[in-house]
């Protein structure tokens, strides 16, 4: 907290005092019962209302004369209609309060929680294309975006998505819709449903307004222009006693996640609720913010946003929206004698040292920038000094090293046009300088060019100087490039998910694959095919010629499978000499879905029966080969078990083998099946099988 804030808070305790004694020397009279006021939740007990818990087990609210009643959201619940109606006096609401001021409502914003919103979009995460996914990868996905999630919609409006290129479904809040594969994104807190995903080891992608510039505020404690009215002191000691309680609430997570597991739900686990918290702490900001601070420029960034989407006229006025504690004081003549008094005493203690600070203050200042000028030039990130224009006034030794150009090269020039990339520059210009005007500087990651003509990936961090009287106002942009980061996370994703000689999906992708397709027969019927394919004769080809050989040979049937198949269809290898070829899609009768798998097994064995010419390295001759394959077809519904699948094209492979090889058998499930399901497991049968 600032120096500013403690001695604000200080004084406003004497004052509490002072009045207090004048209350005491009044004539004697019995104490009042405590006010009983209701606090609505927008959503059910979690620890993102932690700080009215801390009040309320704190004595904050008792402190203050109040007996609060904290109330959980319930299924068709509207938080603002519930404040408005007068069941509650207090609520917790999004940044749309701004749009139902504009609609005549009269609602008034006392304190702003969450200095950033937790709302994003979360994706399941595509491991075809690691690395590649982005926003646009959503467009005719199956998307749950839940109501009032305007700075979501702004967000999609921005990057040019509209929603009607979505496929829309009801929000069911729940995230093992997302995790079973019923959609493929959905709206969330990132201190809420992540917790989920990740205990669930599903793989997503977050995608966050904040990327763009659209930085709403979270979780707002409102109230109503009545209610302000009729009780104002007691809205002032309902608001202060809140923030009492966040403060405390984040400083102490663990107690806190007790607390709502003793007196408020079990619907979750202790872990999620300190998971929660975790999350919450880089939006609350309470480590450089005061709890509650609301900035009318932040405000104002979110109100232009509302404009954009057609929501709010233009240069909306914010006047009665934003609570200002002390605009409205109460006050009889003896508070103005007793504030005179008290202001008399300060200046005679102001005006005696007044020089002596003024003296100190210019010397701190003056060794504060000489303290700040070193740690910009020895940090381990590129620094960027620059001004409005995108103009640069500083450039660091580590700038230099990264981008190549020289303090003395850039200093007066606009960044845009030596460090942003041509293709880029159109997006991100109108971008940054809303930035700036708006008072918005979110962390981003970008390419940028190097004296050299390199393109390197940065990450970038962004900071407002303090102001000079009379000169333009500036920022601080610490960057570090990624790229090698980068490239190291896309290796490591490609070795995960894809065998490395044929770069096929491997076995762990193919049963993610296999779970995505049981998932779509249940939405949509129909059926899919598995096929187990064994090359028949691959063993002598090793023993004759060497691995190598053998390699080359295997990267060319993975060639002509995926020649064989459909873009929506799965060739992966399974090991050795074994792959794999998963269908989707196929038709409802399940005779003609057999018919369309057989069909693709036959053009299958087709391809890979022609001959092989393996050309090695240094070796002038080619090697000559046949290769013939045994394949089994497993035909399923949406009712199969993903086990049962495998066990059943394995099977049925097997029994291809069994007959002479070079041949295919099928095995639909029915009970008539024809196929003799052998009963050694394929484990043992594969031990002892010799290719």
């Amino acid at each position: 907290m600032s120096i500013r804030c403690k001695i604000s808070n200080c004084a406003r305790s004497t004052w509490y005092s002072l009045l207090f004694a004048c209350a005491l020397a009044q004539a004697g009279e019995p104490a009042q019962a405590l006010e009983t006021v209701s606090l609505q939740f927008k959503w059910s007990h979690a620890f993102q209302f932690a700080g009215y818990y801390a009040a309320l087990e704190q004595g904050y609210y008792r402190e203050a004369g109040l007996d609060v009643r904290l109330l959980e959201a319930v299924p068709g619940l509207d938080p603002l209609e519930s404040v408005l109606s007068g069941q509650a006096q207090y609520g917790v609401g999004t940044s749309s309060l701004l749009l139902a001021r504009a609609a005549g409502q009269p609602v008034v914003v006392l304190a702003v929680v969450f200095q950033h919103s937790p709302l994003v979009l979360v994706a399941r995460q595509d491991l075809t294309r690691p690395g590649t996914q982005g926003i646009h990868d959503l467009v005719g996905k199956r998307v749950m975006i839940e109501p009032q999630s305007d700075e979501l919609v702004a967000y999609l409006k921005q990057e040019g998505i509209r929603l009607d290129r979505l496929v829309q479904v009801p929000h069911s809040f729940e995230p093992k819709d997302l995790i079973a594969g019923q959609i493929d994104a959905m709206s969330a807190y990132v201190t809420n449903e992540l917790y989920y995903l990740e205990d669930a080891g599903m793989a997503y992608q977050t995608y966050t307004p904040r990327s763009v510039g659209i930085d709403f505020y979270g979780d707002n404690l409102f109230t109503t222009e009545q209610e302000l009215k009729k009780h104002p002191q007691r809205v002032r000691a309902f608001r202060e006693a809140s923030l009492r309680g966040w403060q405390y609430a984040m400083e102490h997570p663990d107690e806190i996640a007790d607390l709502i597991l003793a007196r408020h739900s079990k619907q979750h686990p202790r872990a999620f609720y300190l998971f929660e918290a975790e999350r919450m702490v880089p939006l609350l900001r309470t480590d450089l913010i005061e709890v509650g601070y609301m900035n009318r420029g932040r405000w104002r960034h979110i109100a232009a946003t509302y404009a954009d989407l057609g929501l709010l006229p233009r240069d909306y006025a914010l006047d009665g929206f934003l609570y200002e504690p002390d605009s409205h004081p109460d006050l009889t003549k003896l508070y103005i004698a007793l504030a005179l008094l008290t202001l008399v005493s300060v200046i005679a203690v102001y005006v005696s040292r007044i020089n002596r600070r003024l003296g100190l203050a210019l010397d701190e200042k003056s060794r504060s920038e000489e303290r700040h000028r070193i740690i910009f030039q020895t940090t381990a990130s590129a620094g960027v000094v620059w001004r409005e224009g995108f103009i640069v006034t500083d450039w660091n030794r580590q700038a230099e090293a990264l981008f190549g150009w020289t303090r003395e090269e850039v200093l007066g020039r606009s960044f845009i046009d030596f460090m942003v990339p041509t293709s880029d520059r159109e997006r991100l210009t109108p971008r940054l300088g809303r930035l700036v005007r708006e008072n918005v500087l979110p962390h981003g990651i970008n390419d940028n060019l190097t004296r050299d003509g390199r393109v390197i990936t940065c990450e970038w961090f962004n900071a407002w100087l303090p102001e000079r009287p009379g000169e333009p106002r500036e920022v601080v942009s610490l960057a570090n490039d990624i790229s090698e980061r980068q490239r190291l996370e896309n290796e490591i994703r490609q070795l995960a998910f894809f065998d490395a000689l044929t770069r096929l999906p491997n076995r762990r992708l193919l049963l993610d694959r296999l779970g995505r397709v049981l998932a779509a027969l249940r939405r949509d019927g129909g059926h899919g095919a598995l096929m187990f394919l064994d090359l028949d004769n691959f063993k002598p080809l090793n023993d004759s010629y060497g691995h190598a050989v053998g390699d080359l040979l295997l990267v060319e049937v993975a060639r002509r499978l995926g020649a064989c198949v459909r873009d929506m269809d799965t060739v992966a290898r399974f090991g050795g000499d074994e792959f794999v070829v998963l269908l989707g899609n196929l038709d409802d009768d399940q005779g003609l879905a057999r018919n369309q798998a057989e069909r693709l097994a036959r053009k299958i064995l087709d391809r890979v029966g022609e001959p092989y010419r393996l050309a090695r390295a240094q070796v002038e001759t080619a090697i000559e080969h046949r290769c013939t394959a045994s394949l089994g077809v497993a035909v399923f519904n949406e009712a199969a078990d993903e086990e049962d699948i495998l066990r059943r094209a394995d099977t049925a492979m097997y029994a291809a083998k069994g007959e002479g090889r070079n041949r295919i058998a099928v095995d639909t499930g029915s009970p008539d099946e024809a196929l003799e399901r052998e009963a050694a497991s394929h484990v043992d049968r594969r031990a002892s099988h010799a290719g």
